[in-house]
């Protein structure tokens, strides 16, 4: 499969593709980065692992030497077709899905491979939020490897009290926690990206914690008005009682209902009354 810019792009000339922006189609073109990923979700045989915009498939193929079985999803009809063409016809272990990740956040993973699987994706940045907040829900992979915009993964990462950290950042760190990544340089792509990569590294919790779809709603919803103190905020938004206890809860932790949500812990949230 392809690996470099020149083969990518005649690659791409005759299949008459035009890469789409909207899509996040920016190609990787660096061997040493389908090799990290692998390396860094452990990937052996008989592992079962998702892919994510498998686009012209050089880290399906990877995945599918390593010995894994891959279950993929990828949107574009061209692309798709050119995969069921020259992979899925002659590689039993990769299942294909055309569709939207959203839509399909584990690329149609039956549900007897959920109990241990992992996820390594270049992911399109369009739909990294929502799609994590769609995985989010359970059943959870164990390691997620994901190639995808680095001011992305710096928000999934950030800490309590910055400008970045954000209803998403709680979700994340709630259930995974943060192993060692990669920087990607924009020249690993073909077509060159306007911004830098980040290979983030998620391991899962011993105990993850999995919000409610309420308790994400409301916190959403917080973080939409983030500059205003949470107890204004939550005001007939929780019965009285239950936004007592949390807020009592909040002031024992040197903070109270004057808090703003970028200030509150992973933890406090974790005890959030919905």
């Amino acid at each position: 499969m392809p690996l470099s810019p020149s083969t990518t792009r005649e690659l791409l000339t005759r299949l008459g593709h035009q890469p789409k922006r909207f899509l996040g189609q920016n190609f990787l073109v660096d061997g040493n980065l389908v090799r990290k990923s692998i390396e860094l979700a452990g990937v052996v045989a008989g592992d079962a692992v998702v892919e994510i915009g498998p686009g012209l498939g050089t880290l399906t193929a990877a995945l599918l030497a390593a010995g894994a079985e891959v279950w993929a999803v990828e949107r574009d009809r061209n692309l798709h077709a050119h995969l069921a063409e020259t992979l899925v016809a002659t590689q039993p272990g990769l299942h294909l899905l055309e569709g939207d990740a959203v839509e399909h956040p584990l690329a149609g993973l039956p549900a007897e491979r959920t109990a241990a699987f992992k996820v390594v994706a270049n992911l399109p940045y369009a739909i990294a939020t929502p799609w994590i907040d769609g995985v989010l829900g359970g059943p959870l992979p164990s390691v997620l490897v994901l190639m995808l915009q680095q001011e992305a993964a710096q928000r999934y990462a950030a800490r309590p009290g910055t400008k970045s950290f954000s209803a998403i950042s709680i979700f994340l760190q709630a259930a995974y926690e943060f192993a060692p990544g990669h920087k990607v340089a924009a020249g690993c792509f073909y077509p060159r990206p306007d911004v830098e990569s980040y290979l983030l590294n998620l391991v899962r919790r011993p105990i993850p914690f999995i919000f409610v779809p309420a308790a994400k709603t409301l916190i959403r919803a917080c973080f939409q008005q983030r500059r205003k103190q949470i107890g204004s905020l939550l005001r007939g938004k929780l019965p009285e009682a239950a936004a007592a206890v949390w807020l009592a809860r909040l002031t024992a932790a040197g903070l109270g209902p004057q808090a703003r949500p970028e200030q509150i812990p992973v933890a406090l949230w974790q005890e959030f009354p919905v």
